[in-house]
């Protein structure tokens, strides 16, 4: 059996993960997820589902989106209902 020996390009790696294609790619995801979080969130005052929001960030070593529900009383909703969490299948869509 012949070895195979692998190395990686680090800062290709790092620039892919912090390229406009990535970031594109993934603020879609969020918001396929936060459109399905909306769609689902149970609805009192209307403030849960006014707040649930993509929010994107560059760091250091690649870019991140993330859905959140700003309601002050979101975790509160999250913990009854878990809808964020059942709102992530959304993002393997096409």
């Amino acid at each position: 059996m012949t070895n195979v020996r692998i190395e990686l390009n680090k800062s290709g790696i790092k620039a892919l993960l912090k390229s406009p294609e990535v970031a594109a790619e993934l603020h879609r995801r969020a918001e396929r997820v936060a459109a399905a979080a909306r769609a689902s969130a149970p609805v009192d005052t209307g403030a849960y589902l006014a707040g649930i929001e993509v929010f994107d960030e560059v760091h250091k070593d690649r870019v991140v989106s993330r859905v959140y529900a700003k309601a002050p009383h979101s975790h509160l909703v999250e913990a009854n209902t878990g809808n964020l969490a059942r709102s992530l299948d959304a993002a393997r869509g096409a």
